[in-house]
This record gives structure tokens, sequence and C-alpha cells, in this order.
């Protein structure tokens, strides 16, 4: 389980998280979703040790640590693929920085290629193909980092609407297939109802938590199932408030 105990940072006078907490429990896959500028992002710095917090404790299975950074693999919102490597020198970098080995390294990302459809592609240039194909090859990456821990920072904001919702089961197979703890952050409520085991609707900073919402509609889901649409609705309206809130 990843643990996060009243957590404090502060930049200078403004309160960014003033003791937040937060339990993602082993295997699940976790969603924030927040008005722009509530600390989202801060909070996955703090994950991955760009920056340094002012209080609190982060632990992972039971260990506490600093930061995730060493024990997690972190996908964004730019699949940050290098233009002049091949797609698969692109897959191979963690493998390379690491010091695993070659061959079996290619052997296991060309397998990663073939199950998520990119084979074939493999000597392809990132500016030769699509944003989709991009990010399936981000998510290669991702997996050859062979961390359970995941953090997501809106890995699908960059594409089109239909593109995101292809990729969306690929996310599902992080967990499902590969057995990953994902904590992803998106604005898009419907792609975080699609997804989450627990989602949770955050307020502007000082951030906390407003409401946390467990879906137990098995996966894969679909938009137009009334449990989603229900929960869709409360999160709407929890986020309205907390917006007319900060208008007044």
């Amino acid at each position: 389980m990843l643990k996060i105990s009243r957590l404090v940072k502060r930049f200078d006078e403004l309160k960014v998280l003033d003791g937040f907490d937060l339990n993602a429990l082993r295997g699940s896959f976790t969603v924030l979703i927040g008005p722009s500028g509530c600390g989202k992002s801060t909070l996955f710095d703090l994950l991955t040790g760009v920056v340094s917090p002012d209080g609190g404790s982060v632990s992972w299975m039971g260990e506490a640590m600093p930061h995730v950074g060493r024990v997690s693999a972190y996908m964004q919102q730019n699949d940050l693929l290098l233009p002049w490597r091949s797609l698969m020198d692109n897959a191979l970098l963690p493998a390379t920085i690491a010091g695993a080995d070659p061959a079996a390294s290619r052997e296991k990302a060309a397998a990663l290629f073939r199950r998520l459809g990119l084979d074939g592609f493999e000597a392809y240039l990132p500016g030769e193909i699509s944003g989709g194909m991009r990010q399936r090859c981000a998510l290669v990456r991702t997996l050859m980092f062979e961390r359970e821990l995941v953090l997501l920072d809106e890995p699908l904001s960059a594409l089109d609407a239909i593109t995101r919702r292809s990729l969306h089961g690929l996310l599902l197979m992080l967990q499902q297939t590969f057995q990953r703890t994902l904590l992803m952050i998106t604005h898009d409520i419907e792609e975080g109802l699609l997804l989450a085991d627990d989602l949770y609707v955050l307020s502007r900073m000082p951030m906390t938590i407003l409401l946390h919402c467990r879906l137990k509609v098995p996966k894969p889901r679909k938009p137009d199932d009334p449990e989603l649409i229900r929960a869709k609705t409360t999160v709407m309206a929890r986020l309205d408030q907390e917006l007319n809130h900060e208008v007044r």
C-alpha cells in the first residue's frame, strides 16, 4: 500500500498541502480529480522526490521513505520520447540505464511491443508515428522499469477523445495483467470513473479530499452504466460546489 500521512508543502506563504492524507491499496487503480492549480502536480513532485516536503511522511508497503521515486515508474502528460532514437531504443532506456542484459531486455521489449500493438514499428522514430502510438511506446518504457507502483500524470490528456478511449484498455492492462498499483491524475471525470477503483475529488489549495467514491462496477466499464452516471453526477456537483465557493 502507498500511504501518505499529514503531508505538508509550502512555497513561501502559499500553502499547497497542509496535512494531506491518502491511501492507495496495493493492486488498486486510484484516481485524483480536482480543480486546476489545486496541488495535484505538486503532490507528484513530492512523491517522485523533485521537491522535498515540509512535513509528513510517505511509505510504500509499510516501509517509510523520503519519496517513492526509486520504487515507482512515472508516466507524464507528454510521452518524452527522444526524437532521435527509434521506438525500440526509447523503450530500452530504463534497461540500458540499469545495466540489464541487452539481449534479454530486447526480448522483453519486443514481447511488449507485440502485446501493445506496436509490432513492426520498432525501428520507427517518434516523429513518424501517431500520438497514440507514441503513448503506447511510453507505456512499454514504463513497464520496462519493472516497478509495481506507477504514477500517471494525465498520461492521455494530449490525445484526442477517440484515441484516449482506445488507450483506456492499456491502462487497465497495467493493473489487471501486469499487476501494477496505479495512482493517476486526470481532469476527465468520465475517464476517472471508467478506470478507478477509488476516485478522490480534491479541493483547491491547500489541497484536501472532498469526496471519496469507491467504484465496484466490473471492468471494462461503459459510460452509460447507471452507477457510473450517478457517481458522475455526485462528483460534478461536488466540484461545482468547490468552484462556486472559490468564485465567491
